[in-house]
């Protein structure tokens, strides 16, 4: 990409994962694998800080996925660590819907400072509109976004289509969903997830695998404003997904928003 490109845009990651350092080398790895997929880099902090600064990334939504409940509480303590150390870090927590304890797993969440929850219903291993989904959505519906996982060919788990359920039960939630709503299952996103208030998208592991056209034919449908620049590191590198984005062929102001504009406006970023 041509290096004057890097300082146009203010930009903000808003899909990115980390793990302590101990395990982020087997964490990342066990990540490709699940996918079948090369991982571009490492999942720690410093990685992350790194990829970002190639393109000029100001913050990150930083997030990690606790696949058993007994993991809950020390996910959200690292990650509420890694943004005390970060101040470019904005940092989501996580739950599970087998918690034994869900109002205190979200209460952990907002004692700590965090602006979200991140589900991962294929990793974790259940129906994004499950009655023990539904548990975490009413703690947090009206107080703080859910960053959800969507759609992967291989499961119900995550189908698009639910989260056209969540939302009619859950009309004051705001729920991101990732992967422009429907990862291998785009049909099904633009069927279900148009026109949904209260609903956002993030770019996420979705411009690598479809033409310009259709992801943005897909963006525009969803509504420019509506839609936030991702990265899902370790999976991707920053300047790849940054030139992917600005390929669609949008105007300097719609990219700007996506890029950076539309996430603070929701989150209330000054």
């Amino acid at each position: 990409m041509d290096s004057e490109i890097y300082g146009r845009y203010e930009i903000i990651d808003a899909h990115a994962h980390i793990f302590p350092e101990k395990i982020a080398e087997n964490a990342t790895a066990n990540t490709g694998k699940f996918y079948d997929l090369p991982m571009r880099s490492c999942g720690t902090s410093t990685k992350l800080i790194e990829g970002g600064s190639e393109i000029g990334v100001s913050r990150y939504l930083i997030c990690s996925t606790a696949t058993k409940p007994e993991q809950v509480a020390s996910i959200n303590s690292f990650i509420a660590g890694e943004c005390a150390a970060h101040p470019c870090f904005f940092g989501f927590g996580t739950a599970h819907p087998d918690s034994a304890d869900i109002t205190a797993d979200i209460n952990q969440v907002r004692e700590l400072g965090l602006h979200g929850i991140k589900l991962h219903p294929d990793f974790q291993t259940f129906d994004m509109d499950s009655e023990g989904a539904y548990k975490i959505y009413e703690q947090i519906e009206g107080i703080m976004p859910v960053l959800i996982h969507c759609g992967d060919s291989r499961f119900e788990y995550s189908a698009p289509k639910k989260i056209a359920n969540i939302h009619r039960d859950f009309p004051k939630l705001m729920i991101f969903a990732a992967h422009l709503g429907g990862y291998e299952r785009w049909d099904e996103a633009a069927e279900y997830l148009t026109g949904l208030e209260n609903v956002k998208f993030d770019t996420s592991s979705s411009l690598f695998f479809m033409p310009a056209e259709r992801a943005a034919k897909m963006i525009r449908s969803y509504g420019v404003e509506n839609c936030f620049f991702g990265s899902d590191f370790p999976m991707w590198s920053h300047a790849d997904e940054l030139e992917r984005l600005l390929a669609l062929g949008f105007t300097e102001e719609e990219n700007q928003r996506i890029l950076a504009g539309n996430f603070k406006e929701c989150m209330r970023i000054k």
